[in-house]
């Protein structure tokens, strides 16, 4: 497989490297270089905040009531709870960045970047209530109860705003076209092979490497088969098989890593005080191994415009699955997935990392202003800091990457299967077609690394960013009259709360079943 993985990488390199150089493109001032695409996602999620007022801090208990499904009846039309759709878009995107990624911003722009990454969160949840509200307004229910939504659909609305002219519908097809092109890309890539590629490394690494358990490509074939076989069981279910399967997994896999986290820093509990310090003092701190403050601003946003994905349209799929007839209430509920990402999530491994392993982290600093680098190794900066609690800690750690790889995949697995439907028609025939391939590509990726497929992949899903936005621009108003009558119909009282809410049941289920 060696020789196949080095024929592909060679050859695929030099296209990958041109489709990141045109979106990663960078802007540098002061020093500091930042891809266009992160200053296009925080300026989204500003904008929309600002036009909006707020929603992300004024209905965040209005947002807690709808989870619970306090507006929600049992027979309103979607194929799952607003608990169900919520779990299902954050194990996409609850994952290696916020391990990895948060080890990289802590390295590269010093603990003030975490503070950057909060605040970054907290912005993007105005675009993900914005991007998932217009993904349930303009779903199609088919006529067996399955849903199609997300930017398939309103993506099509607001680019047929261009007019009615060849050239404009010729656009609008285009665009739709590309969005959805970039998505399966992804999906296949970054959303599959990757996340089966680093599953498997973690395995074998806490197995012995490459001497252990799983040295052998034969032993690797069967990793790969088995991890097909897991999620092929779950993602042949669709919607609501992922659904049942992320209600329960997401929140067991958040609530062990973040106690893990809260275990390091009870046994640490005296340098809390002093790590908070650093991270306040850091993010306006005007020096630096980055840039001071200008850095660890620049180097907080990126990371967490990478590890949320808002703004991206890859939430509004699963989203868009929901059961309710107000497309506002998902919207709400949305808000909370950037929070529980990167404000709860990423914020746990960056004080973990601050506060057990500081000079781990000093060091890969330090290596960075000597020698220029940009990257570092997040996962081993995380992965140092479980270590000092206890040397077994970090087969806890390669356990809680386990869990999250898992549930990207169930969850990519339903975004590349609408990215393919929207390209190729949707049949039983084209699904199944789709599904084998997916779980080919699942054992693909523990076999291989295709590292240059791989770059590629990424850059598509923030290709998707460009596209995305300007449709959310363009369906703001749409957006702002739904987020009206909802709260209008709230305070006249024309709008009740549901006295049994089922939201975090399997709709259709009673609690006495």
């Amino acid at each position: 497989m060696t020789g196949i993985e080095d024929f592909v990488n060679t050859g695929f390199t030099p296209v990958s490297d041109a489709i990141s150089a045109i979106i990663f493109y960078p802007l540098t001032a002061f020093g500091l270089s930042v891809p266009i695409v992160v200053i296009w996602l925080i300026a989204a999620g500003i904008i929309f905040t600002v036009y909006f007022g707020a929603p992300q801090i004024r209905h965040i208990p209005l947002a807690l009531k709808i989870v619970r499904g306090k507006f929600t009846r049992g027979d309103e039309p979607g194929e799952v709870t607003h608990f169900q759709a919520l779990t299902s878009a954050v194990s996409g995107t609850v994952g290696l960045g916020n391990i990895a990624g948060v080890g990289v911003a802590v390295s590269l722009g010093g603990p003030g970047a975490t503070f950057w990454m909060v605040v970054a969160g907290l912005i993007s949840m105005c675009t993900k209530f914005v991007e998932c509200t217009l993904g349930v307004k303009y779903r199609e229910i088919h006529e067996d109860g399955s849903v199609t939504g997300g930017p398939f659909r309103y993506l099509r609305v607001a680019f047929g705003r261009f007019g009615d002219s060849v050239p404009a519908r010729l656009l609008s097809k285009f665009l739709v076209g590309f969005f959805a092109a970039a998505i399966l890309l992804f999906g296949m890539g970054g959303g599959n092979m990757f996340q089966a590629n680093q599953t498997f490394a973690q395995v074998r690494n806490v197995t012995g490497g490459a001497d252990g358990l799983f040295g052998s490509t034969f032993a690797t074939l069967l990793f790969g088969l088995a991890l097909a076989a897991l999620v092929g069981v779950v993602i042949l279910g669709g919607i609501k098989s992922i659904g049942a399967v992320t209600s329960r997994l997401v929140p067991a896999m958040a609530i062990f890593y973040v106690l893990s986290c809260l275990l390091v820093l009870a046994i640490n509990v005296g340098q809390i005080p002093e790590a908070i310090g650093s991270i306040f003092g850091g993010a306006f701190s005007p020096e630096g191994v980055s840039g001071g403050v200008l850095g660890a601003l620049v180097i907080g946003f990126q990371r967490a415009a990478f590890s949320n994905e808002a703004g991206i349209g890859s939430a509004p799929i699963a989203h868009s699955a929901v059961r309710t007839e107000r497309p506002v209430t998902e919207g709400f509920v949305a808000m909370l997935e950037p929070f529980i990402d990167t404000v709860v999530i990423c914020t746990m491994t960056a004080l973990t990392i601050i506060i057990a392993n500081p000079a781990s982290y000093v060091a890969a600093r330090q290596e960075v202003a000597e020698t220029g680098a940009t990257t570092a190794d997040g996962v081993v900066l995380t992965s140092d800091a479980f270590a000092e609690v206890a040397t077994w800690y970090p087969y806890l750690l390669a356990f809680a990457v386990i869990l999250f790889a898992y549930s990207t995949l169930v969850t990519w697995s339903y975004y590349s299967l609408k990215a393919w439907t929207t390209l190729f028609g949707r049949s039983r025939l084209s699904e199944n077609i789709f599904k084998v391939g997916y779980l080919f590509f699942t054992v693909l990726g523990t076999l291989v690394t295709l590292t240059a497929v791989l770059n590629f992949a990424d850059a598509m899903l923030f290709a998707c960013a460009f596209v995305n936005i300007i449709g959310l621009y363009l369906l703001m108003p749409v957006v702002k009259s739904e987020v009206r009558g909802f709260l209008d119909d709230l305070k006249s009282g024309r709008l009740q709360e549901v006295e049994n809410p089922q939201s975090l049941i399997h709709p259709g289920e009673s609690k006495d079943h």
